[in-house]
């Protein structure tokens, strides 16, 4: 089976759905060895991953994942792929901080650093969240606050299988498109930023077949895996079974354009500073301008607001207002209890 799989890859043809969720379920069973699992990432990767194949992995993901089970199912999930090498500060976790601010159920996925200085767990753990919740923990949170964090080792403990060899490897594999896809929550709403901007309309058709119903893929033109205020940024919206792509350019919202100096952070206890302050309302500027446009987006896409300009001023009166801030403060509260 693995001979011919790689065979098939080898010279140019996509797996089926069903041939990928085989080997993808033996490897995050750990019944593959790392020589197999170097081969077999390295020869897709060479091809380039289809759209069935990073559906059947996000399916795999997905059925290995630790399971929560949520009171509200119309959640939504901020993130990115990563590996955009740009040292900006966490503006995906500022924005769903926003987002529950707002009233929308927010359960975000993610992990320490890859990639970056600073991954949204880094900054979350830095602002005082206790990060390693069990399901029915992170549902109590999502209950009563509507806001929740799924870190990946807790939930996705199979990724332990390809950890080695993805290091070894190197390079970006499937498994780098897999994180944001594979959301333990199965939340009906996603705003995802990609670091390719091919990836903004096959992420789309990967969450169309997943079943999400409304998301927005967004791959800026200066490589930021965000809607951008430095350029202009690659959208592919996915809304009522249709997809449609077209770019958003901060002058249309009235927001300046600058530079990614601007926007920067630093390591973890920077970057929870940054973020304190951004929410808090007490810095002004590229890096609020880039959370609440992003934070625009998230409100459309989970139906708070009628487009992304409404979005965008709510998202100003929630910071303005201190409402941001004493989520992120009552977020850190409830965390702390489960100690």
């Amino acid at each position: 089976m693995a001979n011919q799989l790689l065979d098939q890859l080898m010279i140019g043809q996509d797996l089926t759905e069903e041939q990928m969720m085989i080997y993808m379920n033996e490897i995050m069973s750990g019944e593959k060895c790392d020589a197999e699992i170097a081969s077999f990432l390295t020869a897709l990767k060479i091809k380039g991953e289809s759209i069935h194949e990073i559906v059947a992995g996000a399916k795999v993901l997905r059925a290995k994942a630790l399971p929560i089970n949520l009171q509200d199912s119309e959640t939504l999930d901020t993130c990115g792929t990563g590996g955009d090498s740009s040292g900006t500060y966490n503006i995906s976790t500022a924005v769903a901080i926003v987002a529950s601010a707002a009233g929308v159920s927010v359960v975000k996925h993610g992990n320490r650093s890859v990639s970056s200085k600073c991954g949204c767990a880094d900054v979350l753990e830095a602002c005082g969240v206790k990060i390693d919740l069990n399901p029915e923990q992170v549902k109590t949170c999502v209950d009563e606050l509507q806001i929740g964090f799924l870190f990946a080792p807790t939930f996705h403990s199979a990724m332990r299988h390809v950890g080695p060899t993805r290091k070894a490897l190197g390079f970006r594999t499937i498994f780098n498109m897999l994180g944001p896809l594979a959301n333990p929550a199965n939340a009906k709403s996603q705003v995802i930023g990609v670091f390719d901007k091919a990836l903004t309309d096959t992420f789309a058709r990967v969450l169309q077949a997943l079943g999400v119903q409304k998301a927005m893929v967004v791959h800026g033109k200066d490589g930021l895996d965000e809607i951008t205020v430095t350029d202009e940024t690659f959208v592919s919206e996915l809304r009522d079974g249709m997809i449609i792509s077209y770019t958003i350019k901060p002058e249309d919202y009235g927001i300046s354009r600058s530079t990614l100096e601007e926007l920067q952070g630093g390591d973890a206890i920077e970057n929870a500073q940054i973020l304190k302050q951004v929410l808090s309302g007490e810095i002004i500027g590229p890096k609020r301008d880039i959370l609440v446009l992003n934070a625009g987006a998230a409100l459309y896409i989970a139906d708070k607001v009628i487009d992304i300009h409404e979005g965008i001023e709510l998202a100003k009166k929630i910071i303005d207002s201190g409402l941001a801030i004493s989520k992120l403060e009552a977020f850190v509260a409830k965390t702390q209890e489960f100690r």
